[in-house]
């Protein structure tokens, strides 16, 4: 049901009951029709919770029961994650779920009435019509490592995330407390200046404690290459220190607490990842992916939590256009606009390939002679912008490639269909 307009058309038969729904945080609304747009009924609202659930498919085996209705189809919105539990609900029954584009929605509103009044059971109406048109697409629900590898992931860029937050709090509170701390240490996150900050975060406590203290300090957690230099370093940095005076109470505190945090992310970030890894190691083409220079286990593991599993799709143009990179052109009459990506499908998997394809560029020879060449070609040169969009689409289908064939990267393989081949340049051209 996810493929050409005329086929998700062709599922929609007149022994098909439409339901389509209006999702929210704790009441959902439905409306039915039939095939040719008679609605049955007036909307039915249901809870979201299990009674709710029943009481919504109560509601549509008697439709069917009275309408003579063999099938049924519903429709929603995929509104935040409210959706997602009345979904795999009714896919637990077996009742077929389509979702339909919120734009489509609020375009497409005003078509019967004229008007740009909203209600919930306006909306469950249109999105019902909607799927009467075939306007919509099968969701795709992941199953197995692909549902966990997905989860995983979004539990490592939630913490990656949190983690940059509460180092960037550290360097704020050294700013104010100790803004020479970081010229005694390059960074605040090693062995020895991690456990200075733990026992010593404040100058006073530094000159308080003295060399002597300190190096003993160093000795409990460094074996090898202590360095009583950079004691009485610290020490001098210490004594001569523009930092804040006031509130050192509960700036110790806040440091103590910063510390524990970033110490616990670190734990957990380990752990996540680890699991990441026994996640990838039971999918297949994975290893391949990897042969890439440049590809590593963060990027592979991000992309397949965003595409699932790579047999579900036949060419890499529906990876293309997943990504929202596919072209969309702006031209009417002798008018001939601008020819951009459409920026649709899931925005998570475009930003990763385009983080991807810069240090790609920058450091693989053979992306960065098929940038050069883009860009300083004869016909159609390419903007730099521009380039690295088509690259990043060249990337997805060897990506899909060696998942799919389960071959290992080939640099001559990939050049050898490119025009740097037909004429001659090395993919080691600058």
């Amino acid at each position: 049901m996810n493929y050409t307009q005329n086929q998700r058309i062709s599922q929609i038969t007149e022994s098909t009951l439409i339901v389509g729904v209006d999702i929210a945080k704790h009441k959902h609304v439905a409306r039915a029709q039939n095939d040719r747009g008679l609605m049955y009924g007036k909307a039915f609202s249901f809870s979201n919770t299990r009674q709710g659930f029943d009481a919504f498919c109560h509601w549509m085996k008697s439709l069917m029961t009275e309408h003579e209705k063999t099938e049924v189809i519903v429709g929603m919105e995929p509104t935040g994650h409210y959706w997602m539990t009345l979904a795999a609900f009714l896919r637990s029954r077996g009742v077929p779920v389509v979702v339909v584009n919120p734009m489509h929605v609020k375009k497409s509103k005003e078509l019967d009435d004229n008007s740009p009044t909203k209600n919930d059971p306006k909306d469950a109406r249109v999105i019902a019509q909607l799927v009467k048109d075939g306007r919509y697409s099968a969701p795709y629900f992941p199953t197995g490592v692909y549902a966990e590898l997905r989860e995983a992931v979004k539990i490592r860029d939630h913490l990656a995330s949190e983690l940059q937050r509460t180092q960037a709090k550290v360097h704020n509170w050294l700013d104010r407390y100790f803004p020479e701390f970081l010229t005694v240490f390059t960074s605040w996150e090693g062995k020895a200046a991690l456990e200075t900050l733990k026992r010593f975060p404040l100058p006073q406590d530094i000159l308080q404690a003295g060399v002597s203290g300190i190096l003993t300090t160093w000795k409990e957690i460094i074996k090898r290459g202590l360095r009583p230099k950079r004691a009485h370093e610290l020490v001098e940095q210490a004594r001569q220190s523009v930092g804040l005076r006031e509130g050192t109470k509960m700036a110790r505190l806040e440091l103590r607490t910063l510390l524990t945090t970033y110490e616990v992310m670190q734990q957990q970030l380990e752990q996540v990842m680890k699991e990441i890894e026994d996640f990838l190691n039971d999918i297949p083409g994975v290893a391949h992916i990897l042969t890439i220079p440049g590809m590593g286990i963060i990027t592979v593991a991000s992309f397949f939590a965003e595409v699932g599993d790579l047999s579900r799709y036949q060419h890499p143009r529906q990876l293309q256009k997943l990504a929202g990179l596919n072209l969309k052109e702006n031209r009417s009459g002798k008018h001939r606009g601008k020819t951009r990506i459409t920026k649709r499908g899931r925005p998570r998997l475009r930003a990763l390939l385009y983080r991807v394809i810069r240090p790609l560029v920058a450091k693989n020879p053979a992306f960065q002679a098929l940038h050069v060449y883009y860009t300083t070609r004869q016909q159609n040169p390419l903007r730099k912008q521009q380039s690295l969009i088509a690259l990043c689409c060249r990337l997805l289908r060897i990506m899909f490639v060696l998942a799919r064939k389960q071959v290992d990267f080939d640099v001559n393989k990939m050049m050898k269909a490119t025009p740097l081949c037909s004429q001659g340049l090395s993919f080691f051209a600058a």
